[in-house]
């Protein structure tokens, strides 16, 4: 995944698993959000108990999917930045299971102040995150 320049490595659990013996279509939501949160930790050195200045929320996720995820597969999640706009930050994934394309996604992520309402990101997340991807 070399176009991904973020990736994490992934266990699929059993609780992960539908009836039909795959991972079901709304954990590979989870394993987004897995892959997120160790962007933001390990790019913008922000963490759940400290998360600083940044208020960046989900606007919208799409997910499309490619073939199922079985139990006890070796998965990859790959995040890039994409562009940076005023107040959000679009994203691609894709999530690999034995080494082939399982799931691609988008993601539109907005900076938020307290009451909730959009702001422009803090431009000290704006240079970290141009400079880690190279934008």
């Amino acid at each position: 995944m070399a176009e991904f320049p973020y990736e994490i490595e992934l266990n699929v659990r059993y609780r992960d698993l539908d009836p039909q013996g795959h991972v079901n279509n709304a954990v590979c939501a989870t394993y987004l959000e897995h892959a997120r949160t160790g962007y933001f930790q390990d790019v913008l050195d922000a963490t759940p108990e400290d998360p600083g200045e940044i208020g960046i929320v989900v606007a919208n996720l799409e997910l499309n999917y490619k073939r199922p995820i079985e139990f006890q597969s070796p998965v990859t999640v790959g995040l890039r930045t994409t562009a940076l706009g005023e107040s959000s930050i679009k994203s691609e994934y894709e999530i690999r299971a034995d080494g082939a394309v399982a799931v691609t996604a988008a993601s539109t992520m907005v900076a938020v102040d307290e009451t909730g309402s959009p702001e422009s990101v803090p431009e000290h997340v704006r240079e970290q995150i141009a400079d880690y991807e190279d934008l």
